[in-house]
């Protein structure tokens, strides 16, 4: 095997082990379900990142993200 076919693998098996980890965690606790906004949030920075290839178009839709992010903070900090 090459070294970034090892590296690919020791990657794989250090997510598998967080996640289970975060299952065996998490499993008592009282699920979070993610706001509208932050959705909304998570598919501007999503598309920007696919889509951008370092054009304008890709920085506008990660700020549009971060933008609409930091507006669903704040709005979670005054309940």
């Amino acid at each position: 095997m090459e070294a970034s076919q090892i590296y690919i693998s020791i990657s794989i098996v250090a997510l598998l082990i967080i996640a289970v980890l975060l299952f065996l965690i998490k499993k008592n606790k009282k699920k979070k379900r993610i706001t509208p906004l932050a959705g909304a949030a998570f598919a501007f920075i999503l598309a920007g990142i696919i889509f951008g290839d370092g054009d304008l178009l890709g920085y506008t839709l990660i700020g549009v993200g971060v933008l609409i992010a930091i507006f669903d903070i704040l709005l979670k900090i005054k309940k």
